[in-house]
């Protein structure tokens, strides 16, 4: 940008990582920038929410890049407040608990010599007669891990996450999560030792000191100090086009509307939420592409219990159907920070779900009382649990689905949203993509560089079905 020219000034939609970082990156390339976040708090739905002392993050989220640029900012922002966390989780399946990554020891000592025996008979079985990968997730997982290993460890939490069958739901989801995973690179550290390379099994990982959460608030309060507005409780309900550009962002506030006018917009919106809010309307097509695609929804339950010491896991993964939990967190085992009180415990409960489904229609009371049933009949606290206290937080469309018609529904969008100069979506929910917090943030990054004239492809983070930091 010409130092003669006016500078520019962008309206970025959300306050999740990948706008927090877009503005950030604006701000520090000379760009004014205004951030619209519908809640109350930074950070979307990888906030950290306080309960007195207390704090929870909404899901775990761990800070593990090989991207340089992501990394940078991780330490510009935080610095000395990171720690190195060791990883410590398990699978609960069968009654029984699972490491993971696994240990040879544990899983010989759980499954026997004769399940043992069975699943490597599976997995050669698969091997003799794989095939191309393609189809479903249930197809994918299978060809990666045999029938029987899929069926133990994959199924049955997969579809407690997304509440439809394996065989419904997109092989590319999976190729995104496990695609530098297969049983042999998960088997080789057992055998011969040494660390897992895989993302989803890493042996150690970054964590901001008072909770994922802290990343984003400082990240804003840096922002802020640069120049950005960032203001809360708007809700952006219009994107108002002229001559194929946003002319203005309109957003709800306490009952009554405000108005922003911008040279460039950045949206971290839902993509059906953010065409629905084109101002006029978009073509009939692309309105019903964007009502097609779909999402899950999440509850964490957070229980104070009056013990600590209880478990060493940072986290759980419940992949048995007799429980409607999927993962619970120990937070005092990501930073002991995060829960000040010694003789205390804070866990989460994650429930996914979705809106309208009897869990989403509990109480909260309801919530906190089903949960501390489940953790007793879990025996991670013993038989009686001494629970204190509890907060409930819902999230509406936390995880975008990857079902069969997805692709095709996106891809009308975004033919559409090309007709528009000066709007570019980012993030998880603005690409509809399971992106990691570092994917989201470089799509913050590649867009800010875009606003500068560069022609960053924000599309093509994380696409290909594979990691980005997995080639290097």
């Amino acid at each position: 940008m010409a130092a003669s020219e006016r500078t520019p000034h962008a309206v970025v939609v959300g306050a999740g990582p990948a706008g927090l970082t877009a503005a950030y990156e604006l701000a520090r390339r000379g760009a004014k920038a205004t951030v619209l976040e519908r809640e109350q708090a930074v950070g979307g739905i990888a906030r950290t929410v306080r309960h007195g002392i207390f704090r929870l993050d909404i899901g775990g989220h761990r800070l593990y890049t090989k991207m340089p640029a992501v990394k940078k900012m991780w330490n510009e922002i935080l610095g000395g407040e990171l720690k190195t966390i060791k990883r410590v989780s398990r699978i609960y399946y069968g009654g029984r608990f699972y490491d993971y990554p696994l240990k040879l020891p544990n899983l010989l000592s759980n499954l026997g010599f004769i399940e043992g025996a069975m699943i490597a008979a599976s997995y050669l079985k698969t091997c003799i007669g794989r095939k191309v990968v393609g189809g479903s997730f249930e197809d994918y997982v299978t060809s990666m891990f045999g029938r029987r290993l899929y069926e133990m460890f994959f199924k049955g939490y997969t579809e407690k996450v997304w509440g439809v069958p394996c065989s419904q739901i997109s092989s590319e989801w999976a190729a995104q999560r496990i695609s530098n995973m297969s049983l042999t690179k998960v088997l080789k550290p057992m055998l011969l030792g040494g660390r897992n390379t895989a993302k989803s099994l890493i042996d150690e990982f970054q964590y901001p000191r008072l909770g994922i959460g802290q990343l984003w608030e400082a990240l804003a309060d840096k922002a802020g100090g640069m120049g950005v507005e960032v203001r809360l409780n708007r809700e952006v309900i219009s994107l108002n086009v002229e001559g194929g550009q946003v002319r203005s962002v309109t957003a709800r506030i306490s009952g009554s509307e405000e108005t922003f006018t911008s040279d460039y917009v950045i949206s971290t919106m839902p993509l059906p939420d953010l065409a629905c809010s084109i101002n006029p309307k978009p073509p009939a097509d692309v309105l019903e592409a964007a009502g097609r695609l779909k999402y899950r929804d999440f509850i964490l339950v957070g229980l104070v219990l009056g013990r600590s010491g209880l478990w060493r896991d940072n986290w759980i993964y419940v992949n048995d159907g007799g429980f409607r939990v999927g993962r619970v967190a120990n937070y005092g085992n990501w930073s002991s920070d995060m829960v000040p009180d010694s003789g205390k415990s804070v866990i989460g409960m994650e429930y996914f779900t979705s809106e309208g489904s009897d869990l989403w229609g509990m109480t909260d009371q309801e919530l906190i009382e089903f949960a501390s049933g489940e953790l007793v009949r879990l025996r991670l606290a013993g038989d009686k649990v001494p629970v204190l206290d509890g907060i409930v937080c819902r999230m509406r469309k936390a995880y975008p689905i990857y079902d069969p018609g997805y692709k095709q529904n996106v891809q009308i969008i975004r033919e559409y949203l090309k007709n528009i100069r000066n709007l570019q979506t980012i993030g998880r929910a603005g690409l509809h993509r399971y992106n990691n917090m570092d994917h989201s943030m470089l799509t913050g990054i590649f867009a800010a560089g875009n606003v500068f004239g560069e022609a960053n492809d924000v599309w093509g983070v994380n696409d290909d079905d594979s990691y980005l930091e997995s080639k290097g």
